[in-house]
């Protein structure tokens, strides 16, 4: 537990930094397993790379983990439409 005032400003603000952070993350999850369980009409192409992207900005996720998100992204939906 800090004892510096300005440790626990630091404490507080990383709380809410993971807070929104887990959100990012759970979004794209989500939205992941909603596409592979074929609710296709919620999830977009646009939509998912819209958020990866966003993650990507604010440094949630690696750039080169955007990258990949996003090219199984357009794999899958490229396959789901030939079949």
């Amino acid at each position: 537990m800090p004892n510096i005032k300005s440790a626990k400003k630091k404490q507080r603000k990383d709380l809410n930094k993971t807070k929104q952070n887990d959100k990012y993350r759970r979004s794209i999850k989500s939205m992941f397993k909603d596409m592979k369980k074929g609710k296709v009409a919620k999830v977009t192409q646009k939509k998912l790379n819209s958020i990866i992207d966003k993650a990507s900005k604010r440094k949630i996720i690696h750039k080169n983990k955007a990258a990949r998100l996003k090219s199984r992204v357009s794999r899958f939906l490229k396959l789901k439409k030939k079949s």
